[in-house]
């Protein structure tokens, strides 16, 4: 893998990528949790979406991910700022 100095991967470097599962390619307890976000944000995040190939991972992550956003003396708001501009700086959509 070609890098530059830090470490850092090119912009333009191609890497594998791990399929994103759609609401149809998951089972029914994973597909009350795509609703649940398609009613709340009018999507599913990516990050839930490939993890979606592992549902007993997906599940607690879910849990997880709730009890890091909706908790705390950090807003949500501007925690999701923190991860936009995380995935600016490393390149990574979002």
């Amino acid at each position: 893998m070609p890098s530059l100095p830090h470490g850092r991967i090119p912009y333009n470097y191609s890497m594998s990528r791990i399929s994103r599962l759609d609401k149809d390619q998951v089972d029914s307890e994973c597909e009350k949790i795509y609703d649940t976000y398609l009613q709340e944000r009018g999507n599913v995040p990516n990050m839930f979406r490939t993890v979606a190939h592992r549902p007993e991972i997906f599940r607690t992550m879910i849990a997880h991910f709730r009890a890091v956003m909706n908790s705390g003396t950090v807003s949500a708001k501007l925690k999701e700022l923190v991860i936009v501009r995380t995935s600016q700086i490393n390149r990574c959509e979002y």
